[in-house]
């Protein structure tokens, strides 16, 4: 029995809660990673994990274990790190999750500048407005706005987004161009983002000198992926509220059309968010670094 890969194997389970998952984030076969557990239980001579057909669950004696032999696996990592600290070139793989529009229009526009800089990372991106599950999901790192509730979470801020207001230059024609942010309420129709969490639509905010408003009305259309979103503004269902970098070359090209741009809301915040109980490693370290640095630049207008 390979007693590493094994430790590493049963992690893993214990924090996806599903060999299947598992195997999927560790590139292993399903059968090949129940063979590693099987073989370190018969190893330790007790049961770690509870098998039934529909669930997994961590015995006491496994939960113990797995808290003692994540500190060694930490270590390891960190006595890695420490190579390559002394060879200043930070190796392997980031797994990274982050919301559609910003991985499109932020991200994969700058990204050829950090690989250049640090060729011996890999990148392996997660593209979707669904919040990912760090632990679960086994991510180094999710870029997200908004605001942050999980105290387990490391957070990092990187940058506030500019928001518009914007509409197709059809719609403007049948519904007519509105001048303050409560004719919102009377007869125009306008397109909601719905979150994934919880499958409640964001209300649309606006800010004036040390004015305030929110719009809540009843959508015709709610989306929950930033892509489509904006194209639902394009093809003239309604009105959005969306970031500066989705909106720029449709506002450039003439085919969406910015409105209330008095009411600019407050910047979106953004942060790069990591497990606080995850050592953070040198390539981790420098991708945020790099970010802080280059996301204001991409995000601003």
């Amino acid at each position: 029995m390979d007693q590493l890969l094994a430790l590493r194997a049963f992690g893993r389970v214990v924090e996806a809660g599903s060999f299947t998952r598992a195997a999927d984030s560790l590139n292993m076969p399903n059968a090949t990673l129940s063979k590693l557990v099987r073989e370190l239980e018969t190893h330790l001579g007790v049961r770690l994990l509870q098998r039934t057909t529909r669930r997994v669950t961590v015995t006491p004696e496994g939960r113990d274990y797995y808290e003692k032999t994540g500190r060694i696996l930490a270590d390891l990592e960190e006595i890695d790190t420490s190579f390559d600290i002394a060879r200043g070139k930070p190796r392997g793989q980031l797994r990274i999750d982050i919301g559609s529009s910003t991985a499109s229009d932020v991200l994969l526009p700058a990204l050829p500048e950090f690989l250049a800089r640090y060729p011996d990372i890999r990148i392996e991106l997660g593209v979707s407005d669904r919040a990912a599950d760090l632990i679960a999901d086994n991510v180094d790192c999710v870029i997200r706005g908004g605001a942050l509730n999980d105290s387990s979470l490391v957070a990092r801020s990187i940058g506030r987004a500019t928001m518009v207001t914007c509409a197709a230059p059809s719609y403007l024609k049948q519904f007519g161009t509105p001048a303050y942010p409560d004719e919102l309420k009377n007869g125009h129709r306008l397109v909601s983002y719905v979150l994934t969490t919880n499958g409640r639509a964001l209300p649309f905010r606006f800010a004036r000198g040390g004015e305030s408003v929110e719009i809540k009305v009843e959508h015709r259309v709610g989306i929950n992926e930033s892509n489509a979103y904006l194209a639902a503004a394009v093809a003239g269902l309604g009105i959005v509220q969306t970031f500066s970098y989705c909106a720029g070359k449709h506002l450039r090209d003439g085919s969406l059309v910015e409105i209330l741009a008095d009411w600019r809301p407050a910047g979106f915040p953004f942060h790069v968010v990591y497990p606080q109980s995850r050592h953070l490693t040198q390539r981790l370290r420098v991708f945020i670094d790099w970010l802080t640095e280059r996301f204001p630049q991409r995000v601003s207008g």
